[in-house]
């Protein structure tokens, strides 16, 4: 009898735990995407590549519970970035965006240009946006966002650059001015969101959380300043001149001069803003820069802390990146845009343990396009339009050894979007750039990247990752690597094509016929 009895209860907390898996699988999961502004990789703990002072603990438990993925390239710079993020359409499908007025001015129109928040909203879900809007001055309350406590840089060009101090923002349509470090307002307000406030309980939720940090001008948390004083700082092997190989543009963006005692001083160039002061010490920079990291760490922190006290933590998708890199002297550079991976490059993690391995690792690259495509199918929502990225799914499940024979391709097009880009290129604008970076496509696969630019007078690039991660080497010349060149220029035109793009890679005397 009492074995009877103890069968008859296994059965039944078999029966029980079978079912609540099921509940969970049937319940539509939340999706919590953090982005930081500026990030380079360097600064993140996890990342080999970072400095060994550097101090992420949350980013890199985060790390620990999820998919680390090796690189993403989201967009050249914050506008396109976000663009495609909301659209899942790279820069050159993006119709009606254009920049208008002062910096950074910017509008859309919605019929041509609509975001997928608005779909997510209409097929069930709640939707909420928090931090930086760098997207058109029309941010998207009530259509695209049930909740929004936005600093709408292109609404207010006047406040374009409090990413540190006193911010004009939109709580729900109604302007406020809002005191404090902006970080740390963002991640309170997220986490009362999280916890229940201003969002429809009986839904799944979207939100993201747009960070203001780390771009510049880079200024530290009180409570953050002089964390890293007197950390060991190495310089760039190709922070100066000559760069053999090298594209002749890299000569005219060099940001750095060389100090008295050989130690690089900020010069000109560099992102707006002044993120770093002329004549600021390379060193000096670099410390201050990762001083703006830990209120973001210490948000993904908070936030994983909301998700766990309230029970959403197994059902929550949680993706952290940053809009792009940002080169730290690498190349000669203090900013973005560039096709380098110190530019261009953003950290990328991935973390459901209930449903994808932990502490795991992928080596794939993966786009901006890419991750709307996974947001639209973890949700379940779909697009009545065609989006140019691939579900990572299949990367999240199997990270070390899923088929992936995709190129990732990523694109430079300045301020320009949809049939403006194929406009500018058919035309011939020779000198065509954006703060000095020519206009580009590129493409990365297996660790080989091949960049093409459309100026038609830089040429191609091309660096074998594994061997060159500093990307110090331009191979095309190598013949070698002949063959590999002409399959990445294949694929190349082949997701162009895919995306159709009113342009091609192929070579510049060919385009000038």
């Amino acid at each position: 009898m009492k074995i009877h009895r103890i069968l008859m209860l296994l059965a039944a907390l078999v029966h029980f735990i079978i079912g609540t898996r099921a509940d969970a699988e049937a319940k539509r999961p939340n999706i919590l995407f953090i982005l930081a502004d500026d990030q380079s990789y360097k600064t993140v703990g996890c990342y080999p590549e970072s400095w060994k002072w550097v101090k992420t603990p949350n980013i890199d438990a985060l790390a620990k519970n999820g998919v680390r993925f090796h690189a993403a390239y989201l967009g050249s710079w914050c506008m396109p970035s976000r663009a495609t993020i909301l659209t899942g359409r790279l820069p050159h499908g993006i119709e009606s965006m254009t920049m208008e007025g002062s910096y950074p001015g910017s509008k859309y129109d919605p019929q041509q240009c609509p975001f997928i928040p608005a779909q997510m909203r209409a097929q069930g879900y709640h939707t909420a946006q928090i931090g930086k809007w760098h997207t058109g001055t029309d941010a998207g309350w009530g259509r695209d966002w049930d909740h929004q406590l936005v600093w709408n840089r292109p609404l207010h060009p006047e406040n374009a650059g409090a990413y540190y101090k006193t911010e004009i923002m939109e709580v729900d349509g109604v302007t406020q001015t809002i005191e404090g470090y902006p970080a740390d307002n963002y991640t309170r307000w997220a986490c009362e969101y999280v916890r229940g406030k201003n969002r429809d309980a009986s839904k799944p939720w979207f939100l993201w959380l747009c960070y203001g940090n780390i771009h510049g001008p880079s200024v530290p948390a009180a409570r953050h300043k002089g964390l890293y004083k007197d950390a060991p700082v190495s310089v760039p092997a190709d922070i100066f001149p000559p760069r053999e190989g090298k594209p002749d543009y890299l000569n005219k963006t060099q940001a750095w001069t060389r100090g008295a005692d050989g130690h690089p001083l900020a010069g000109k160039g560099g992102e707006a803003f002044g993120e770093a002061k002329k004549d600021k010490r390379f060193d000096d920079w670099v410390r201050q820069v990762n001083e703006c990291v830990p209120p973001v760490d210490e948000g993904v922190g908070a936030l994983i802390a909301a998700l766990r006290e309230t029970g959403q933590l197994e059902n929550t998708l949680v993706v952290y990146s940053a809009d792009q890199g940002f080169a730290m002297g690498e190349h000669g550079f203090r900013t973005k845009l560039a096709p380098y991976d110190a530019n261009y490059r953003s950290p990328l993690i991935v973390s459901m343990p209930s449903r994808f391995p932990t502490g795991a690792y992928c080596d794939k690259p993966v786009s901006g396009a890419d991750l709307a495509a996974t947001f639209l199918a973890t949700s379940g929502v779909t697009v009545p339009w065609k989006t140019h990225g691939r579900d990572i799914t299949p990367l999240l499940k199997n990270p070390a050894a899923a088929e992936w024979p995709h190129a990732c391709l990523f694109e430079h097009m300045g301020n320009e979007y949809g049939a403006a880009v194929s406009h500018t290129i058919a035309t011939g604008a020779t000198q065509k750039n954006y703060q000095g970076v020519p206009l580009y496509a590129a493409v990365v696969r297996d660790g080989f990247k091949l960049i093409h630019y459309l100026d038609r007078a830089s040429g191609e690039e091309f660096y074998d990752l594994k061997n060159d991660p500093e990307e110090l080497k331009n191979a095309i010349a190598d013949p070698s690597h002949a063959d590999r060149i002409a399959a990445l220029r294949t694929a190349m035109k082949a997701e162009l094509t895919r995306t159709e793009a009113g342009f091609t890679s192929e070579p510049e005397e060919k385009q000038a016929r």
